[in-house]
């Protein structure tokens, strides 16, 4: 009986363990951004990371639905969530109260909250250490096999963006009506023919667009460039743009709201979001969500400095 309730527990815990990958993947942009906003990596990077944590924890949820492999996947499920624990206790250093992604957007869960889930997982783990599992004559093939699965489905149903041929810069903005533009208002407000700026073109309920947001913050803040330089030219209301910055965790750059949402639809050929760089009025990179270039961008702004 004793047996029987301990091997159904460490079923539940892969099927956690799956359950928690698949609304990662579900919700991959974001949980790409998450783990971009610690800067231990770039942006590329981070999307690489992103889905070896989870092709890790799909691995690991199956090898303990299957009971194949026990102490493998015992210490592997132990050492990813006190990997995952140490992580959030930095959080709690740096003060941050935002959802940790364990469970992708959908189940939210601050630094707090997550860490006391984990210490649950940990001491369910503890219960089932003595579990027997079970071993056949091809099961490090079987196991090669399912990590290969893992690996091909996670980047089949979710590229990497610098993997994609997206990746390569857009041309969405219509530069001869922006050249207009820049020269009657509201535009000619934001003196965007003076040395270097960024400028994202905005709708204020575009998820897209706060994701977008929320990377460039994140830039800003990590490379020091001047928060002036950043200016925002939103399709909204001013409680729209408010809601914006709420939820895209970004900081509140200098914007302005473009009144005449036919011309501005004309101008960006109806594509949100598009991230422009500029210099004395000249585009120079135009980037929409999936191909922000990180180092194009920092060295945007260190050229000649």
């Amino acid at each position: 009986m004793k047996h029987a309730i301990t091997t159904i527990l460490k079923v539940l815990l892969g099927i956690v363990f799956v359950v928690s990958a698949i609304l990662k993947i579900a919700d991959m942009d974001k949980f790409e951004i998450y783990i971009y906003s610690y800067h231990f990596f770039s942006l590329n990077f981070s999307f690489l990371v992103a889905r070896a944590a989870i092709i890790l924890e799909l691995v690991l949820g199956i090898g303990l639905v299957s009971n194949c492999f026990h102490k493998l996947m015992w210490w592997g499920s132990v050492l990813m969530l006190l990997g995952y624990t140490g992580l959030l206790c930095y959080a709690l250093v740096l003060g941050r109260t935002d959802n940790c992604h364990c469970f992708g957007d959908y189940l939210q869960f601050n630094p707090w909250q997550s860490i006391l889930k984990n210490i649950v997982l940990m001491a369910m783990f503890l219960l089932v250490y003595r579990v027997k599992g079970w071993r056949f004559r091809y099961d490090w093939i079987a196991l090669a096999a399912v990590a290969l699965g893992c690996a091909v489905a996670v980047f089949i149903i979710s590229p990497p963006d610098n993997y994609t041929p997206s990746y390569d810069e857009q041309n969405n903005l219509q530069r001869n009506l922006f050249q207009e533009a820049l020269q009657n208002s509201p535009l000619d407000t934001l003196k965007l023919d003076e040395g270097k700026k960024v400028v994202g073109i905005f709708s204020s309920g575009c998820e897209f667009c706060m994701m977008t947001a929320q990377k460039l913050s994140l830039m800003q803040q990590f490379y020091g460039f001047p928060e002036e330089d950043v200016l925002y030219v939103f399709m909204g209301t001013e409680e729209g743009v408010e809601q914006f910055y709420t939820a895209s965790e970004s900081t509140h750059y200098p914007y302005i709201i473009y009144e005449d949402v036919i011309q501005l639809l004309k101008i960006n050929n109806g594509y949100f979001p598009i991230l422009l760089l500029m210099q004395d009025g000249e585009v120079v990179h135009e980037y929409g969500f999936r191909n922000m270039k990180e180092a194009e961008i920092k060295a945007f702004f260190q050229a000649n400095e």
